[in-house]
């Protein structure tokens, strides 16, 4: 291979964090009971006791949700979560807190989702991971948003956030195929964020919308039925607004800010390990 040749192969792209077992471990205890969280409507039958505490559920699972993300996020710290990373982590969540007001109210435009998408794919599952969650709640406070929605928030922009880290190709795709590939998984992910939120929220109607409201007493294909019924005449719009905006800013802003994003992860050096030598 000559020089020139050579000098356009991509390097092994640094991650701010190295998922060990326990990060792992971690990760997938508090996603298989967020998979309980958003989806026990589906998943208890009509003649379980869950569904007697059908108005309860959802505030049982909002405090033991953010119990376990802030376990979660503790557990990856301590597998190498440096100062540095620290840092950059600070930057990203303070400038996605303040990007997700942006539009707040109009058709979905939240420019936020692709700046997670981005920061996910250059710093990894992990710091993704965090990333998401610390940015969702900080954005929480910034905009009164605190509620029993908010560990359902946190854990969808993790897994969100996380998701773009696990892309295909980190170390090797680059140009128009990687920004297609991240504009095609902002804009399925974007539908998926709606879609889980409106799953955490959908048990909170109650009487208010007897046609598409969870029926503690109806089978699930009915209850399927009145959720997506519910998904189409309440989010689908916002929801299409969201993907379109996150494509449409990946294609056009992508290439900037993944070259700043792996620029500022060349110069951090995260993986070099911090070394003090006597004088």
């Amino acid at each position: 291979m000559s020089r020139r040749a050579a000098a356009v192969v991509p390097s092994r792209q640094a991650r701010a964090v190295r998922l060990g077992p326990r990060s792992v471990a971690a990760l997938g205890l508090v996603s298989a009971v967020g998979v309980v969280a958003f989806g026990w409507p589906f998943l208890a039958p009509p003649t379980s006791t869950l569904n007697a505490h059908a108005q309860d559920a959802p505030w049982l699972f909002a405090g033991l949700l953010v119990l376990l993300v802030a376990v979660v996020a503790a557990t990856i710290s301590e597998s190498g979560l440096g100062a540095k990373a620290v840092a950059m982590l600070g930057v990203l969540a303070a400038t996605g807190a303040a990007l997700r007001p942006i539009g707040a109210g109009t058709a979905g435009i939240e420019p936020m989702f692709f700046l997670m998408v981005l920061s996910g794919r250059v710093l990894g599952p992990g710091f993704g991971f965090v990333l998401g969650s610390v940015t969702m709640f900080a954005s929480a406070l910034l905009t009164g948003g605190v509620g029993p929605w908010m560990p359902f928030q946190m854990l969808s922009m993790g897994w969100f956030t996380m998701g773009a880290g696990l892309l295909p190709g980190p170390d090797r795709l680059r140009g128009r195929g990687e920004l297609a590939l991240l504009a095609a998984y902002g804009f399925l992910a974007a539908f998926a964020y709606g879609t889980a939120m409106n799953m955490a929220g959908w048990p909170f109607l109650g009487e208010l919308a007897s046609r598409v409201s969870f029926d503690p007493d109806a089978a699930v294909p009915e209850n399927l039925a009145r959720f997506l019924a519910y998904c189409a005449a309440t989010s689908l719009g916002w929801d299409l607004g969201r993907a379109v905006v996150t494509v449409v800013l990946t294609l056009t802003l992508g290439p900037a800010v993944l070259r700043a994003l792996r620029r500022a992860t060349r110069r951090a050096a995260f993986e070099t390990a911090v070394t003090f030598e006597d004088r």
